[in-house]
């Protein structure tokens, strides 16, 4: 009986996790590459190849950044690496990613749903 309780408690307590950290942290990874995809089609649609903007460089400070070349990119790939792409490489990488990330989700919940009746059944 002890041993269904702890495996209960730490199927909760794994699901509290995903709930408060996981799931905000994809939800987050899926917006910005949204409005990454967003952007990059934007430029595309309306043929911008250089344009002034302001970024911030931490605590609320700003600097105004010159981009000369739009053309192409760097984009985030994970683990503090950036991988220097054209609009197009951009947009096949982003899709790309998406759809990894839908894998991993659809697969993580199969996988707490298996787990929560494994549980559930002891």
């Amino acid at each position: 009986m002890d041993e269904i309780r702890l495996r209960q408690e730490k199927v909760e307590k794994f699901e509290g996790f995903v709930d408060r950290r996981l799931k905000p942290d994809l939800v987050n990874a899926i917006a910005q590459r949204s409005d990454l995809k967003r952007n990059i089609e934007n430029l595309e649609q309306n043929g911008v190849t250089s344009f002034q903007s302001m970024v911030n460089l931490g605590s609320e400070v700003y600097m105004q950044a010159d981009v000369p070349d739009t053309r192409r990119i760097f984009v985030d790939i994970g683990l503090g690496f950036h991988v220097e792409f054209t609009w197009s490489e951009a947009l096949e990488f982003i899709s790309v990613r998406e759809a990894r990330l839908a894998r991993y989700v659809k697969a993580s919940e199969s996988y707490f749903r298996y787990q929560l009746n494994d549980a559930n059944t002891l």
